[in-house]
C-alpha cells in the first residue's frame, strides 16, 4: 500500500489558539485526577510517577513526550517499544491508565508547549524512524497530535496483533502503513471544525463508543486475513 501523493499544508487558522484554550482547561478539569493518579504510583512503586521518551516531532524534530509511568521502575525501558496485551512490566495502576488511556494526561503540557497539538498524527518513538521513509516522510510535516484519525481507528490495537507474530515487525509492515494512509487521508484538508469533530470522536473511542473510520476492518494481515478474522490481542503502541 502506498500514500497518494499531496502538498502538506499549514494547520487551520486558530488551530493553535484551540489548542492553548482547549489544553489549559483540559489541565485545570482534569488536575484533581492527575494528582490521585500521581499519588497512587507514589504509593504502588515510588518515583518517578512520569515518564519521557524522545519522539518524533514536526519535521523529524526530537521532543519529550510526556506520561504517567505504567510499568515498574526496574522496567521502564526494557522489552520491546510496544505495550503488549497483559504485558508483564506492567504495574497494577499502570493496567488501568492503559486500559483507560490516562497515562496520556500529561501529554496536554506537551500541547500547551507546542510540541504537540490536540489533533495531529501520533508521535512515532524513534525506533520506527525508519517507518517514515519514501512518501510516508509526509507524516512529519504536521505537528503530532493526541487526537486524530488513526489514534480512534486503533484505539484498540492490542487486538490487532496475530497470533505468533513479531510485534515490531507486524507494526512496521502493516500498522504504521495503515495509520500513516489515514493520517495521509485527512491532514491535507483538515479545517478547525473537522479538528473539533476528530477531538469529540477521540473522546467517545476511548470510552469505546466510537470504533473509527469503516476502512480499518479492511486491514489484511501478512497471512491474507482480514482484521474482522485475525483479531487476536497481543500488544498495542506504548
Amino acid at each position: 500500500m502506498s500514500p497518494s501523493p499531496h502538498s502538506p499544508r499549514p494547520a487551520p487558522t486558530g488551530s493553535r489558539a484551540l489548542d492553548l484554550v482547549a489544553a489549559g482547561l483540559g489541565i485545570l478539569l482534569t488536575g484533581p485526577l492527575m494528582l490521585l493518579i500521581m499519588l497512587t504510583i507514589l504509593v504502588e512503586s515510588g518515583s518517578p510517577v512520569f515518564f519521557t521518551q524522545t519522539r518524533l516531532g514536526q519535521g523529524g524534530r526530537h521532543f519529550r513526550i510526556l506520561k504517567f509511568r505504567k510499568f515498574g521502575k526496574s522496567s521502564e525501558e526494557a522489552g520491546l517499544p510496544l505495550t503488549m496485551h497483559q504485558d508483564a512490566r506492567l504495574s497494577h495502576v499502570g493496567r488501568l491508565l492503559v486500559a483507560s488511556k490516562l497515562d496520556e494526561l500529561p501529554q496536554l503540557f506537551n500541547v500547551l508547549k507546542g510540541d504537540m497539538s490536540l489533533v495531529g498524527p501520533r508521535p512515532e518513538s524513534l525506533t520506527f524512524s525508519d517507518c517514515f521513509a519514501g512518501d510516508y516522510r509526509a507524516v512529519l510535516a504536521y505537528r503530532p497530535g493526541i487526537f486524530g484519525p488513526s489514534q480512534v481507528a486503533f484505539r484498540n490495537e492490542c487486538t490487532l496483533y496475530p497470533p505468533n507474530s513479531e510485534p515490531t515487525r507486524f507494526y512496521r509492515e502493516v500498522l504504521f502503513p495503515h495509520k500513516a494512509q489515514l493520517d495521509l487521508s485527512y491532514y491535507p484538508h483538515r479545517t478547525l471544525r473537522s479538528d473539533c469533530a476528530w477531538i469529540a470522536r477521540g473522546v467517545l473511542a476511548v470510552a469505546e463508543l466510537d470504533r473509527g473510520p469503516a476502512a480499518v476492518p479492511l486491514l489484511v494481515f501478512p497471512n491474507g486475513n482480514s482484521l474482522a478474522e485475525g483479531r487476536a490481542g497481543t500488544g498495542e503502541r506504548s
